[in-house]
């Protein structure tokens, strides 16, 4: 798998951004088959920094539905793996930065 394929996306979030500032913890959301040694390199590749851990979950699908005027929609939300990831003491990541 490309290093490029693993990270989906960063995870924003408010209890994301507490995580980054207090305890240098960044979210993201990755392959469903990817593995921990895999997300590490991924982040340190495309970031440059150094990773010190990383935790991953995977987060269930939930069913929703919504009432409308022809009556009420049900559908799914799709299932994703969340890896958390540790930076070591003084790197950061800056995901609004300018490229």
């Amino acid at each position: 798998m490309a290093k490029k394929d693993i990270l989906i996306q960063p995870l924003i979030t408010e209890k994301t951004e507490k995580l980054s500032s207090s305890l240098n913890k960044y979210s993201f959301i990755v392959h469903r088959k990817a593995n921990k040694v895999e997300i590490k390199k991924a982040v340190e590749a495309f970031y440059g920094v150094t990773v010190e851990a990383v935790n991953t979950l995977v987060v269930p699908g939930k069913t929703k539905s919504r009432s409308t005027r022809t009556g009420v929609v049900r559908g799914r939300v799709s299932a994703y793996k969340k890896a958390i990831v540790t930076l070591a003491e003084g790197e950061n990541i800056d995901f609004f930065a300018e490229l």
